[in-house]
């Protein structure tokens, strides 16, 4: 199997692009559901911004991590 840069993967405009994509889409959607009520009655503190926030993160990882994989099995096929 050729050798993959995971690192050069991850970090490629392609899948950063697509990543950030999902990411705003599925963070609103999991941020409405965990703080939808207390963003309506302007009940955010800054604890709840912060996990608000950090609730991006979760879809982008499992994007970029799901690309480096399709990346290193298509390789690999290549390779066989």
């Amino acid at each position: 199997m050729p050798h993959v840069n995971t690192w050069q993967v991850a970090t490629d405009r392609t899948v950063m692009r697509r990543a950030t994509k999902i990411a705003l889409v599925v963070g609103i959607v999991i941020a409405v559901i965990n703080h939808g009520d207390r963003m309506a009655a302007g009940q955010m503190d800054a604890s709840a911004w912060l996990k608000c926030a950090l609730t991006f993160l979760v879809p982008y990882s499992v994007s970029t991590y799901s690309s480096v994989m399709a990346v290193r099995e298509r390789l690999q096929s290549l390779g066989d």
